[in-house]
């Protein structure tokens, strides 16, 4: 049945916009607060079902506009593992409660941001492994499959890259449609894709590319100082936003 709950469009409205920005690369970080936004009104793995189809939309249309500016010797990197983290997320998604799950992402993610205030890279200082990178990728894959906050690990490893915007917004839009559209068979045979949560969806659906038609026409405008800055204070709000949620869960 759809939903006609006028709060949680009040929710879900803005929770697509911000996710279609964060899928142009601008303001990257703030996408990971779509899902627990939209889920203010209506439990997580129901709000992750109907945000699916939406970002395949968003998906699209940002690799439509960014396909040739993509980074692929960091694709070869971050691809497979964000895939195996997929694996993993269909694995543990009925067993790891995702509360503990956003306390965690939200914890490492004020964790980075703190380091990197504490002891900022100095000029010439050597990229992060890609080990690091590999991990930073699983990590993306899992916490995206369970609740579409991906982001802030994706974004761990390749902020410190300080890539071109545009290249960041390319490498990053072609990560998440491969990883977003990896999720669909799982999230069918899990059971989260019905008529109701397609129907909310389709009535969400024109909301889907604005976002990303906004964020890409900043992101080759922007200065790339304040495209980092950007960057930086969503992942610090996601931060809080994801352990803030999972630490009061855990309360109750």
């Amino acid at each position: 049945m759809l939903i006609t709950d006028p709060w949680f469009y009040a929710a879900a409205i803005p929770a697509v916009l911000l996710m279609g920005l964060s899928k142009s690369g601008f303001a990257s970080g703030f996408g990971s607060l779509g899902t627990p936004l939209m889920a203010l009104a209506i439990p997580v793995p129901r709000a992750a079902a109907i945000m699916l189809p939406l970002l395949l939309v968003m998906d699209s249309v940002g690799v439509q506009k960014l396909w040739r500016d993509r980074d692929r010797r960091l694709l070869r990197l971050l691809l497979p593992a964000g895939l195996f983290g997929t694996v993993l997320g269909t694995i543990l998604f009925r067993t790891v409660p995702q509360h503990i799950v956003a306390a965690v992402v939200g914890a490492l993610t004020l964790l980075f941001l703190g380091q990197r205030l504490v002891f900022p890279p100095r000029p010439g200082a050597p990229p992060p492994s890609r080990r690091v990178g590999f991990a930073f990728g699983v990590a993306s894959g899992f916490t995206s499959f369970v609740a579409h906050a991906g982001s802030p690990p994706f974004n761990a490893y390749v902020l410190p890259l300080r890539l071109p915007p545009v290249t960041f917004t390319a490498t990053m839009a072609v990560f998440f449609a491969a990883v977003n559209l990896s999720k669909w068979v799982p999230y069918a045979w899990l059971g989260l894709i019905d008529g109701a949560n397609l129907l909310t969806s389709m009535v969400l659906m024109p909301l889907a590319p604005l976002g990303v038609w906004a964020g890409v026409w900043m992101a080759r405008h922007i200065p790339q100082v304040w495209f980092y800055r950007l960057a930086y204070a969503g992942m610090l709000l996601t931060g809080l936003k994801l352990l803030s949620d999972g630490l009061l869960h855990t309360a109750n």
